[in-house]
């Protein structure tokens, strides 16, 4: 009787995975830049990094110690992906950590990065018109002495009592796709990092006539004239510091004195842009080109020509969201319903044991207190009513009351007011219109946040951080912005392809088969890949090798991302060759 031993590996999504790193060129592009030791033995940095990425994105978790068991058990199809024998050794932490280190070297990083980014611009056929600049901060449970990247700042994630890193990313709209990553110090402000990260997009993917979208701490004049040097455009809102707030009450109260000039704009199904008005200014700022190399004293003529005027025009968009107006709005409401409630209870109804005002100075002060607390001066009125108090053989007490009023005609006037904000752009009008600058300006937020929530969560897992030296944190946080791209290219291109199609995917919710999407997400897109075996037979000393069929979705997937099914059923040899045994 023939012996049969069966062996079963789970396959799940790594050869979706192994062919999206290839399509992208991670491999050859790391191979090429990074010099290997001449006592190096094993995959190659390019192949340890494609194989390490692939438990990254499978497995969600980024621990290295956990990579050489999982790549044991997934062997034979890690061998097939990536195009000779893998052993498990291979993932050993010593070399892992080596290629950390290795990728946190500014100087190999820069040039992989520039190669990628040329690379995945021509590949995929990527946009190149708008990059958002944004950082976020990564708390950790570290202690700062001997760190020069992990320091105490203000943290995004609420938990100042711990100290941080920071990264800043300029990612390509409208997908989001990380084009520069800088793992900084996380005691670093947000503000000086525009301008190197601007320099760096310069360096890294050629001069164009970028537009570059940030929130409020890219509003610094020096900034702005950077971009503007650079022959380049901005986009971003002002915050109410300083001038900037009497600036937007002053075109505000202008605005609605000409209601008929106010521009009604285009608006999603939500309708949040309700209304705006543009106007334009011109700014001249005198930006010192160059750094001063010696101290001896310069002449007038040398620091003239040190210096050269930037001129340009900047448009203000004064604007209303009815997204904005909503959210001040209930906000105004919950602070004016608490602050009524407090001064009521001030001067509850004289019952025994409760506290009665004798004089009016002391509750006078209480009520003045609970008014600026809540922000509400202006639009309570509160009235002292003095009352006695006349009990059976007890001397007559005196006591005060207040009374609150609501000043309607106030209220009134104050909430046509609310919702405004101020924009400004160097974009002439035919660049970018109001509506396409507001458009894009609120669209793009969710996208760069949900990339700093896959950097730091799920899929992805920054937090918790479980490295120690600075060098390899670094080279951590470079290896998750090349996963970000991988999420970030699979969701763009089956997106785009359903798009040109208009066309929808359905089966990607479990206990909703027939529920549809044009949008699915990447990691949608993954779990569909579940649950897919590479079964091993021997029978009478030939090995068979045997693979679940693809369901229908899993297909049109790979027919979405033009990939061949064929990355899944080559892993297994058919019935009628079997592979034999070695001897």
């Amino acid at each position: 009787m023939n012996e049969i031993k069966p062996e079963i590996e789970r396959v799940d999504d790594l050869p979706l995975l192994g062919a999206m790193l290839d399509a992208m060129g991670v491999v050859d592009i790391l191979d090429e830049v990074l010099p290997r030791h001449g006592n190096w033995k094993g995959l190659s940095y390019g192949k340890l990094a494609e194989g390490w990425l692939m438990y990254i994105l499978s497995e969600s978790d980024h621990r290295m110690n956990q990579v050489e068991a999982w790549a044991e058990h997934h062997q034979q199809t890690l061998s097939k992906v990536l195009g000779e024998e893998v052993r498990a050794k291979d993932f050993t932490d010593d070399h892992l950590g080596a290629l950390l280190t290795q990728l946190g070297k500014d100087e190999f990083w820069e040039v992989m990065e520039d190669a990628l980014n040329q690379h995945h611009l021509q590949a995929f056929a990527l946009p190149r018109e708008t990059i958002r600049l944004d950082g976020t901060t990564a708390a950790v449970y570290h202690e700062v002495e001997g760190h020069t990247l992990i320091g105490y700042g203000h943290s995004k994630d609420h938990r100042p009592d711990l100290a941080q890193i920071k990264t800043f990313v300029a990612a390509l709209d409208p997908l989001a796709l990380p084009v520069v990553t800088q793992p900084l110090a996380g005691n670093l402000g947000d503000d000086p990092l525009y301008v190197p990260a601007i320099d760096r997009v310069g360096e890294s993917l050629g001069p164009g006539d970028w537009l570059y979208v940030g929130d409020t701490k890219m509003e610094k004049l020096a900034t702005r004239a950077h971009i503007v040097g650079r022959g380049e455009y901005y986009l971003l809102p002002l915050s109410k510091k300083h001038h900037q707030g009497e600036l937007l009450e002053k075109y505000v109260r202008e605005a609605l004195q000409d209601e008929g000039s106010l521009e009604v704009l285009a608006s999603d199904k939500k309708g949040w842009l309700l209304r705006g008005r543009a106007w334009e200014r011109e700014q001249r700022y005198q930006k010192e080109q160059g750094k001063k190399k010696r101290k001896k004293k310069k002449s007038e003529k040398d620091e003239k020509e040190k210096k050269r005027e930037i001129t340009w025009k900047e448009r203000l968009l004064v604007v209303q969201s009815r997204t904005l107006y909503e959210k001040q709005r209930r906000g105004l409401e919950q602070r004016l319903t608490n602050a009524e409630t407090k001064l009521r209870q001030l001067t509850p109804p004289p019952k025994q044991g409760r506290r009665q005002f004798r004089e009016l100075a002391p509750l006078q002060e209480q009520v003045e207190q609970i008014l600026n607390q809540h922000q509400v001066p202006e639009f309570l009125e509160v009235t002292y009513h003095e009352e006695t108090i006349v009990r059976k053989n007890r001397a007559p007490q005196k006591h005060y009351r207040v009374r609150v009023r609501r000043r309607e005609e106030v209220l009134e006037a104050y909430l046509p007011t609310l919702g405004w904000r101020l924009y400004v752009t160097n974009a002439p009008p035919e660049r970018l219109s109001m509506a396409e600058a507001l458009t894009l300006y609120r669209g793009g937020v969710p996208t760069i946040e949900r990339l700093f929530s896959r950097l730091k969560g799920r899929p992805l897992g920054l937090r918790p951080l479980y490295l120690r030296r600075d060098d390899r944190i670094k080279g951590l946080v470079r290896l998750l912005s090349i996963a970000l791209r991988v999420l970030t290219l699979l969701e763009f291109v089956v997106r785009r392809a359903l798009e040109k199609e208009q066309a929808t995917l359905t089966g990607l919710y479990p206990g909703s088969p027939k529920k549809a999407t044009a949008r699915p997400t990447a990691e949608r897109l993954l779990e569909a890949f579940q649950e897919i075996y590479l079964i091993h037979i021997v029978v009478s000393g030939q090995k068979i090798q045997y693979i679940s069929p693809l369901s229908p979705l899993q297909n049109r997937i790979l027919q979405l991302l033009k990939f061949s099914s064929t990355i899944y059923t080559s892993l297994a040899t058919s019935l009628a060759h079997p592979e034999p045994l070695p001897p």
